[in-house]
Formats: C-alpha cells, structure tokens, sequence
C-alpha cells in the first residue's frame, strides 16, 4: 500500500519538506528523522541515477512521503519515478494542458491512463501487484510546476487537466522565464506568480511554492499553499557550514 500522501493532500493539510539535490540515502535519512512532512528528491538537477533514488526512497521508508521531481515530463521518467515507490511525482515544465494531459495519463495505469505494468519495488518485487495496481491510480499524487511564463499563460487550461492534483510553483525558473533571473520580488514575477495561484485555488487544485527560509513559508502558507519545499540539503549544508567557520574565524 502507499502512504496517505495523497489523502492528506487533498484534505488540505499542510507540508513543509526540502528538495534533496545530494544523492545520498543518508542525507534523506536525516531529513525523515527530523520530521519534515514531505521531501522531494530532486532528479532533474541533482547528479542522480534511478538505482540511488531508490536507495534513498528506501532511507526514509514510512517516516515521510517522499516525491520524485523528474528530469521532463516525457514518460519514461515518470513510470521510473513511480516504480521505485514514490508516493507522487513533481514535473517541470509543464507549460501547455497538452503537456499535463500527457503527464496525468503516464501516472496512471489504463484504462485511466498510459502508465506500463511492471514488477519493481513499488510492487514489492511483485509480491504485491495486484494490491498496488488496484490502488495506485487514486493515491499517486500528480503535481505539476508552473516555472515557465507559457505555463502562467495556460494556468487556467492546466488547472482545469482531470488528474492534475496540485500546481508547485518555480519562482526563480519563472523569472528567468521573463527575463527577471532571481528577481522574485520584481513587480511583473509577483503578478504571475498571483495569477497561478488565483488559478489554482479557484479550481480546486492545491497549490505548491519553493522558498527559501521559515518566514517565507509562513507567509505563503497564509496565502493558502500547502505544499511548501522549503530550501535545499545543499543550501542548508552551505549555509551552515559557512556559518559556523566564519564564526570559529571570528568574521
């Protein structure tokens, strides 16, 4: 069986996680243990292959749902994604309905979809087919970035996809998008990142954003997003590391 990822998604409860970018089962591991509500192992930028995402889904095992960000939306990655045991999958660049049509379908097994029949870990090597092939489709969680000015200009059509449960969106992808690289706060990224969560919230689907420090999340989960990625192992472990050797250096 999965996890109630998706149930409490859907409920609206509220999750704060990280984007793990090491390939390290151990960094995952730590990230569970200290009570992150949900992860998202990065493999569209991260230095990683299928086999260690895997060992890190297996790190963290029941402590928190973990969500595979693949490297496109084409299928391939999805059916990977999800074969290894993840509870959903986060997809970039999902700009057109089209495209999201596409990414719903490969998520789900027929006659509700596209998805190809495997034995894996997700089945539990095939000991538990059957069980997961009759649950998957209606716990898989589908969530789909807005990180792309195309997207915010079909945010309505995309939202409007069956299948397509939240939208996460990508600010700094988004502005550079716009010619704004990094430029959150500029007035014209702020009005498109509005216009995707108005169009989301109005639709029924729940509503993501990556950000970079506690106030922020809180702020954005004021507004109403429930999926917040709050940062990066990698960031952490810079900022930190950093921290700490400027102090013990006295800069």
């Amino acid at each position: 069986m999965l996890t109630d990822f998706k149930t409490r998604l859907i409920r609206g409860d509220a999750f704060v996680g990280a984007f793990l970018c090491l390939p390290s089962p151990e960094s995952a591991e730590i990230f569970a243990e200290l009570g992150y509500d949900w992860l998202i192992i990065d493999t569209e930028h991260g230095p990683f292959d299928v086999l260690t995402a895997q060992r890190m889904l297996q790190a963290v095992g029941r402590r928190c749902p973990c969500v595979v960000r693949v490297p496109s939306w084409e299928e391939v990655w999805i059916k990977k994604a999800l074969d290894i045991g993840a509870a959903g999958v986060l997809v970039p660049l999902v700009n057109t309905p089209a495209i999201a049509a596409r990414v719903a379908a490969a998520a789900r097994y027929a006659p509700e979809g596209t998805r190809g029949m495997g034995g894996a870990r997700a089945h539990r090597y095939g000991v538990g087919f059957q069980e997961y092939v009759a649950h998957a489709n209606r716990e898989i969680a589908v969530i789909v970035q807005a990180e792309h000015i195309e997207a915010v200009d079909h945010i309505d059509a995309i939202a409007a996809v069956p299948g397509i449960d939240a939208i996460f969106v990508g600010p700094y992808d988004l502005s550079a998008s716009m010619g704004r690289a990094g430029r959150i706060q500029d007035p014209e990224v702020q009005t498109a990142i509005r216009r995707v969560r108005d169009a989301a919230l109005a639709s029924g689907r729940k509503l993501g954003i990556y950000c970079r420090d506690p106030d922020s999340a809180r702020d954005f989960m004021r507004q109403g997003y429930t999926l917040i990625g709050m940062s990066t192992d990698l960031n952490y472990l810079t900022q930190s590391a950093g921290a700490a050797l400027a102090a013990a250096k006295g800069r």
